[in-house]
């Protein structure tokens, strides 16, 4: 799992029909601290996320778990909104 902060969304009119309802959503990953590790990644949205939103991103086969995204053609998956997070010092 990895934290990702929205930063936007994916409008596809061609796509897997499979695909069709779901929305997918651009996602910067961040480490523990804020700081962006990797831009602008492409995940489905299963949590009724938005920009600006924290989230707790599940890639490979875990992505295609929750229920929204069973099965579909998906490899990143938004399934929690994150409401905080807390870093040992």
């Amino acid at each position: 799992m990895k934290i990702a902060r929205i930063t936007g969304t994916v409008t596809a009119t061609v796509k897997d029909p499979k695909l069709s309802g779901l929305t997918l959503l651009v996602a910067d990953i961040e480490d523990g601290t804020g700081k962006v590790i990797e831009k602008s990644v492409v995940m489905a949205d299963a949590c009724s996320a938005g920009v600006g939103d924290m989230v707790l991103a599940v890639s490979g086969s875990a992505a295609r778990i929750p229920a929204r995204t069973g099965g579909l053609p998906v490899d990143m998956v938004a399934a929690a909104i994150v409401d905080h997070v807390d870093i040992g010092s």
